[in-house]
């Protein structure tokens, strides 16, 4: 067999030092840079394929909550493959998935009656929609056929999921083929950003109940399915949390015109913030009639995410059809829910959602030290640093900084974000790096995130943020043009 070679070379500033002289890759990767091969893996630290031993400070994608290779989880997934590796769920169902169903709904402590299981978030959230959509059909209101959804966010990478969600650059090529008539956008919750110099939180988050009240009345009240909004914004635009009160005023709106309150916490639920949901946190008693969840839920040792049914949308489907009419080959697999319930067994057992929150108040307090100190090079150009438990953002601000600082731009066009992202690997630390999250246009802004493991230690938290702000002043002296 004759193997291609592989030009080495690369176009991005995500190419680490090591790119170079790595085996030929078959794979049409994400990236325009040529990804380090992982070959191992403990906990939060990854060996690759070129000798560096690496702290993953992001997760892979806030998804690794407890870190690689525990022993329980393991051996729950060995033990189940010995048992049953597969059943179709349209024929048999399986014990883990039975027994995660039951742990899923007792997590809600009400909020709940029942759960589907899928393979990922983007899955878990194309089912959201037709689940929702399945509920109006049964209950005899075809009329509904319309979502309201939010600018700056992202709900998966499906051609519904995109055009429910309104991520600039991930639409971008496929605008072409998205529907426009049954999917429709409001403003962003983005205080620090879109909140007006004269208006009081309150004013801000009245303003935004009344742009979807009134979008609901441009639409046809009873035309509208439901409301989708992340409880605490992920990738887009970093970790950005609600104002108070406002997933309660837009919950009020969806209830007056009965449409159904739904939320995505693919990236944010499951532990990250400190709470199973992170509506228990920022939602203001908001509970929602269906929610998305995925990352933390298998903890990425297999591919699963689900959707949580309120009783009213469970007995709305199943007082009709009494069933789902959607599903997939590997839905309810019986691996990935032995993986997901040793998972959630480990996260409750060690009480990690606590050791969360102790080390991300650690990681706030040594961010902020470290970047909006007098002495800090980085300190004009800091737009916010903010989050909670295991998920926290730095966004930065070049074209408008505080005080007297100038406006800076980076050699070859590349944002602040990648080229940190690009140098912390380097110097042995993965995180994750966007741009575009602060305005409509997805052209302004740049915001690095950090969701480590919930295990994650104090010398481990000190050594992130040691390299993360060695990476960025490095950064900022070399590559300012």
């Amino acid at each position: 067999m004759t193997i291609l070679q592989e030009n080495s070379s690369t176009t991005s500033a995500g190419a680490s030092a090591s790119s170079g002289g790595l085996n030929p890759t078959s794979i049409l990767h994400r990236t325009t840079w040529r990804p380090p091969v992982a070959v191992s893996a403990d906990g939060m630290y990854i060996q690759l394929e070129d000798g560096r031993r690496v702290i993953d400070a992001v997760g892979g994608a806030a998804v690794s909550c407890i870190g690689n290779g525990h022993p329980d989880v393991t051996k729950a997934m060995k033990d189940q493959i010995d048992t049953v590796s597969y059943v179709y769920n349209m024929q048999l169902s399986n014990k883990p998935a039975e027994e995660l169903a039951k742990y899923m709904v007792s997590t809600g402590k009400g909020a709940f009656e029942s759960v589907v299981f899928v393979s990922g978030g983007s899955e878990a959230m194309e089912a959201v929609l037709k689940l929702a959509r399945q509920y109006f059909y049964e209950t005899k209101q075809h009329q509904r056929s319309n979502f309201i959804a939010r600018q700056l966010s992202f709900h998966g990478n499906t051609l519904g999921t995109l055009a429910l969600a309104y991520h600039p650059a991930r639409r971008a090529p496929y605008v072409d083929l998205l529907n426009k008539t049954n999917f429709h956008h409001v403003s962003p919750a983005y205080a620090k950003r879109f909140q007006k110099p004269e208006e009081t939180e309150e004013e801000y988050v009245e303003r935004l109940r009344q742009e979807l009240e009134d979008k609901f009345q441009e639409l046809g009240p009873d035309t509208v399915i439901g409301f989708v909004a992340e409880t605490v914004v992920g990738a887009t635009s970093g970790v950005v949390p609600p104002p108070k009160g406002y997933l309660t005023a837009m919950k009020s709106v969806c209830d007056k015109y009965g449409a159904l309150f739904i939320l995505d916490e693919v990236m944010s639920g499951m532990g990250r913030l400190g709470t199973t949901h992170a509506w228990e946190t920022f939602g203001d008693g908001a509970i929602p009639d269906l929610q998305a969840v995925a990352k933390g839920l298998g903890g990425g040792y297999a591919t699963i995410g689900a959707v949580l049914m309120s009783k009213r949308v469970t007995d709305g489907i199943r007082d009709s059809a009494g069933f789902m009419k959607h599903g997939h080959t590997y839905q309810a697999h019986p691996v990935s829910c032995a993986a997901s319930l040793a998972v959630q067994s480990v996260v409750d057992s060690q009480n990690l959602l606590a050791n969360s929150l102790e080390q991300g108040e650690l990681l706030s307090s040594l961010l902020r030290t470290k970047l909006t100190t007098p002495n800090s090079p980085l300190s004009p150009y800091v737009f916010d640093i903010r989050g909670r438990g295991a998920w926290w953002a730095v966004e930065f601000e070049f074209a408008e900084p505080k005080g007297d600082a100038k406006p800076l731009q980076f050699k070859g066009g590349e944002s602040f974000a990648m080229l940190v992202q690009a140098k912390c690997l380097e110097k042995g630390l993965v995180i994750m790096a966007f741009h575009g999250g602060a305005n409509l246009e997805g052209t302004k802004g740049d915001h690095i995130m950090f969701s480590p493991a919930y295990n994650v230690t104090k010398e481990q938290t000190e050594k992130i943020v040691e390299i993360f702000i060695e990476s960025a002043e490095e950064v900022f002296r070399e590559d300012v043009i």
